[in-house]
């Protein structure tokens, strides 16, 4: 285990509503500092993004339909192609979740690979997002793992990490990236698609964890916190 490793599987995410232009540039700037292998910064600041990383090795990637993956399979292709024309290298797309629950498979696999298209295309890579904390039952996140099988997309992915789910009293609960799914995931889905954990992934024992379980990637905003303690524990 090395401090660079793991640091390559870190997604810095960028993401949050409130984040102002000024936090995304200091983001991208803590990106380089500790050379994580991308920043996931909102569509709109991809090309901003691109010219603050163009001298390191940090990739820059984006979100399609976030976060509730409710636009037109139409409006999802053109939001890729343009997230591409502006340079993003990495497309992470939310899918249509009431299209999953209906179990509509026709059209969520038609979504999918109309944005996996615009990213072949572009030679991006793309990430699909299941959002597993709308899905009841371990079914459906299989079938989906099969789509992305019959398709070849590079990565599948957990969560957003904005999928607040309501609970019975009334309040919000999230669970995000859980063993269970993860495991899951990386059982369903073929050897050279690869596994992204997000949602709760903060300290750098989630990060091993997760990391052994078969994880390759992680979205997280707690970097600086989970590779201060990389070092401490592994030096450089």
């Amino acid at each position: 285990m090395n401090v660079t490793e793991l640091a390559k599987m870190i997604d810095h995410s960028l993401l949050h509503p409130t984040m102002t232009d000024e936090e995304l540039r200091l983001g991208c700037e803590l990106a380089v500092s500790y050379d994580t292998a991308s920043v996931c910064i909102k569509p709109y600041a991809v090309a901003v993004a691109v010219d603050l990383l163009k001298r390191s090795n940090v990739k820059v990637g984006t979100v399609i339909g976030f976060p509730h993956g409710n636009s037109s399979i139409e409006i999802k292709a053109k939001e890729s192609k343009r997230a591409c024309k502006d340079g993003a290298q990495e497309i992470d797309m939310v899918v249509n979740i009431g299209k999953v629950l209906s179990e509509d498979w026709t059209y969520v696999e038609n979504e999918i690979d109309a944005i996996l298209k615009e990213c072949r295309h572009s030679k991006a890579v793309l990430k699909v997002i299941f959002e597993n904390d709308f899905l009841p039952k371990d079914y459906y996140k299989i079938k989906l793992c099969e789509i992305c099988n019959a398709l070849k997309v590079d990565f599948i992915k957990t969560s957003t990490g904005f999928g607040m789910v309501k609970t019975a009293d009334g309040n919000y609960n999230y669970n995000g990236a859980t063993d269970h799914d993860l495991k899951l995931m990386r059982d369903n889905v073929d050897p050279d698609i690869q596994v992204k954990a997000a949602g709760g992934i903060r300290t750098l024992d989630d990060l091993i964890r997760v990391k052994e379980i078969g994880v390759s990637r992680v979205g997280a905003t707690a970097t600086k916190t989970i590779l201060d303690e990389a070092l401490k524990r592994f030096g450089t």
